[in-house]
């Protein structure tokens, strides 16, 4: 990867009921805050093949804040109530801990929602941009939703059967309602996860939480800037929480992204949607430094860009990143087309000029 890569910094603060909680910042620019959710671990999302782009895009344009909740990844698991009731309460430490200059954005992915409306109607001076990615208003138990509840008390049942354990029903389970698009890497991934971010009674715990929340009665109370996106194929959240929080925050603009995963995957169409309206939103320009071409190379690329900058063959990279030699010779005609060559030798000099080809 080239060397400027953003380094985050980790801290701990403790909750105002002692309960420690881990977040971290990482870019330089205006500040934005992401609420926590589910399931994070702020290390290990840095290298992760389903958030890393995540990170990475918001690092380039803002302070980036974020952390991980009660009972989850870095932060404290020993805790006695992971209930909703302490989401504005945590968030709101970490808030005042990073100090963010005000105003800032908020963004409030999943039952990161409603922790980011509760902060905005509250302290309205401090933020100046509400985002809402795949959020609801209601929980589970609050939609009048039937089959919607039996089908959550069966995930609850089989996370606490199937938590952190190498079973292909469960991970299919997850991959289906949150990443379907998801790639044998990012499957794989969620075994990990499972296993760094909390334990079985913990993760059935905060699953469970989910299922009591209703904001609903507050949102005509939200008065700042409200940018509302939502798959339309959403299992994990039904895109109809995204329509009712448009339809009921005072003058939101809701955006339709057309994918199926809860957690837009960098490869989709819908990312680059995503990333294009946060930044019209919040008035942050797109980089326009000579690096600007290497920056819209994806996460693989640059993989295989380094690699091909170190003399590497198709075959021999394929061999260091486990993947095809057909898939590497794909992603290097991608590769070229970006930085506009055609040989591979001119890829390497301009690789190597913007810092590519270190071992």
């Amino acid at each position: 990867m080239p060397p400027t890569t953003p380094k985050q910094t980790t801290r701990l603060v403790k909750s105002r009921d002692g309960v420690t909680l881990a977040w971290a910042e990482v870019g330089r620019g205006p500040s934005l805050v992401k609420a926590s959710h589910w399931l994070t671990h702020l290390e290990y999302d840095w290298d992760s093949p389903v958030w890393r782009h995540w990170t990475q895009f918001f690092a380039e344009h803002f302070r980036y804040i974020r952390y991980d909740e009660r009972g989850c990844g870095m932060s404290q698991w020993d805790v006695a109530d992971v209930s909703h009731l302490h989401w504005i309460e945590d968030l709101s430490d970490v808030i005042d801990a990073a100090a963010p200059a005000q105003p800032f954005a908020l963004l409030g992915m999943s039952q990161g929602g409603p922790s980011c409306i509760q902060y905005a109607i509250r302290h309205p001076d401090r933020v100046s941009h509400l985002i809402l990615c795949g959020a609801y208003a209601q929980g589970h138990a609050k939609r009048n939703d039937a089959e919607g509840e039996r089908r959550h008390r069966a995930i609850l049942e089989l996370t606490r059967q199937g938590w952190g354990r190498d079973n292909p029903v469960y991970r299919q389970l997850f991959t289906s309602r949150f990443i379907p698009g998801a790639t044998v890497e990012q499957i794989q991934w969620f075994n990990v996860l499972c296993r760094r971010t909390t334990t079985p009674e913990l993760a059935y715990e905060l699953l469970e939480a989910r299922a009591a929340v209703d904001v609903r009665g507050l949102l005509s109370r939200v008065t700042v800037p409200t940018l509302v996106l939502h798959a339309r194929h959403d299992e994990a959240v039904p895109f109809s929480q995204g329509q009712l929080l448009a339809a009921e925050i005072p003058n939101a603009r809701f955006i339709e992204l057309d994918s199926a995963n809860h957690i837009l995957l960098e490869s989709e169409p819908a990312w680059q949607r995503f990333k294009d309206e946060v930044l019209a939103f919040t008035g942050v320009a797109p980089e326009r430094r000579e690096d600007t071409v290497f920056a819209s190379l994806s996460t693989r690329e640059c993989e295989i860009l380094n690699l091909l900058a170190r003399g590497l063959t198709n075959l021999e990279i394929g061999r260091e990143l486990f993947i095809s030699e057909k898939t590497v010779r794909n992603h290097v005609t991608r590769i070229f087309e970006k930085l506009g060559v055609h040989s591979r030798a001119h890829a390497i000099v301009l690789a190597k000029d913007n810092g590519y080809g270190c071992a």
